[in-house]
């Protein structure tokens, strides 16, 4: 086998949990083939580079071997080199200040604490002059 469908390779190669998604994600321009926009019958060859935007992060793989059939992961990750860039780091806000449903009203020292919190958060604003 020569080439095949991206949407049916990023299933194949478990980059996508459905083939469903993996069109609509063709569709909505989200996959490029060699730095051109891919359709869902595009179809992909050993050398191809591949960027797609899944689930929030950009992923760039270079074809290594084509398979149209879903395959367990340690043999998927076989069929491609993985050039992804590292995600970026997620800031830390502190925890979230949430209460439980249905819990009533903070008590006072229940306000004394939560206030004590986000006084601890927030930036320290600069001397007036």
């Amino acid at each position: 086998m020569e080439s095949t469908r991206i949407d049916r390779w990023l299933w194949a190669v478990r980059l996508v949990k459905t083939r469903s998604a993996a069109a609509e994600a063709c569709r909505g321009g989200h996959v490029r083939v060699n730095d051109r926009s891919a359709k869902p019958a595009t179809p992909v060859r050993p050398g191809d580079t591949v960027r797609a935007r899944l689930h929030d992060r950009i992923r760039v793989v270079d074809v290594v071997k084509i398979i149209d059939k879903r395959v367990g992961a340690p043999e998927a990750v076989t069929c491609y080199v993985d050039r992804s860039p590292e995600p970026e780091p997620t800031l830390f806000a502190g925890p979230l200040l949430r209460r439980d449903r249905g819990a009533g009203r903070p008590t006072k020292r229940d306000r004394r604490e939560i206030e004590r919190l986000r006084r601890s958060w927030a930036t320290p604003e600069p001397p007036l002059r």
